[in-house]
């Protein structure tokens, strides 16, 4: 059997490790992909640490794959040898459970996630569903997919979902990994597009990007700043800082939606008298299924929104995941595995 290069996390908390495995053989109802870019996504760490339950060791991270089909198992639908596809966080789901039954794949009781529940994108190859596959536009490379399949998903899908229509104003908490995407997104679907972050050196990015307003949480009032703009339809948080949340909470408007994808450690402190007196909202969203992946794709590549992106070969995985965790990423990380 023919190998390929993986690397994989041996237990929780052990290092990388760059070995050689068996080319795995696609099962009915799935393909096999040969991995062209794998992006380095922070959930990378719920298997590194151990922090998922449930994690089989060893096992190959990475959940924002851009690859090609290589095989096909059988039952495989329409799927061909060779079409561009891309694998996100959703990496299939159990069917039969109350939310797959309702068509709300993304609640499923028992969900697939590539580098988590199987082999992920830290690879060579990689096997996964054909329900967890994304078709990619030509005119985007592997590079620039495999941000979008996570960090991109999350942001489009919690925008599209947020209430809040063309013109209204929507407030970008955080220029980051996520936020750098969200601004984009927001700036392309016709928002008045506010972004916070802290530090006036930001300012030139957040415009580069089409930020209309910017407000630098250092030396503003964030909350202030955002009711003299007459307050925010929706604030799309994708900070893990409570008290940057907290600061920019009282700047939604009437209606408002604060809408959480970052996840901070500590809760966040919100007046309940507060969200009744003004029909406001606290939320989450979680990424999106393999259509809603693609709907992703096909509308970058329509708007020619792009993620930054740091790209490091497959052997240097370790010094890109270091990189992305220290928070020093400007602003995606991607292993390049192969073209």
């Amino acid at each position: 059997m023919k190998k390929m290069r993986a690397v994989q996390v041996p237990g929780p908390k052990k290092p990388f490790e760059l070995v050689e495995k068996e080319i795995p053989v696609p099962k009915k109802g799935s393909v096999r992909v040969k991995v062209q870019a794998c992006g380095v996504c922070h959930s990378d760490s719920f298997t590194k640490e151990g922090a998922f339950p449930g994690i089989q060791y060893p096992r190959v991270p990475g959940h924002e794959i851009a690859g090609v089909i290589d095989a096909l198992g059988e039952d495989a639908g329409d799927w061909k040898v060779g079409q561009r596809v891309g694998i996100g966080w959703h990496g299939g789901h159990c069917k039969i459970c109350e939310s797959c039954r309702r068509g709300d794949f993304m609640t499923c009781s028992k969900p697939q996630i590539p580098g988590i529940t199987y082999d992920g994108g830290y690879a060579e190859y990689l096997v996964a569903p054909i329900e967890a596959l994304a078709l990619i536009p030509d005119s985007l490379s592997p590079v620039e997919v495999g941000p979008l399949m996570c960090a991109g998903i999350t942001t489009f899908n919690a925008l599209r979902h947020s209430g809040a229509i063309a013109g209204e104003t929507v407030a970008i908490l955080g220029i980051g990994g996520l936020g750098h995407l969200a601004i984009q997104f927001a700036v392309k679907m016709g928002f008045r597009t506010v972004a916070i972050a802290r530090g006036k050196e930001k300012q030139p990015l957040a415009k580069k990007l089409g930020a209309h307003h910017y407000i630098d949480s250092e030396s503003q009032n964030v909350s202030e700043e955002l009711k003299k703009l007459g307050g925010a339809k929706v604030i799309l948080s994708t900070v893990t800082n409570n008290q940057a949340i907290n600061a920019a909470i009282e700047g939604l408007a009437i209606n408002g939606k604060l809408l959480n994808v970052g996840i901070p450690e500590d809760p966040l402190s919100v007046s309940v008298l507060w969200l009744i007196g003004g029909r406001r909202s606290v939320a989450g969203w979680p990424a999106g299924t393999s259509i809603e992946s693609q709907d992703t794709l096909s509308f970058s590549a329509l708007s020619g929104v792009r993620s930054m992106n740091q790209v490091f070969p497959l052997e240097k995985a370790a010094e890109a995941y270091e990189l992305m965790m220290s928070g020093k990423a400007r602003f995606r990380v991607v292993l390049q595995t192969g073209l």
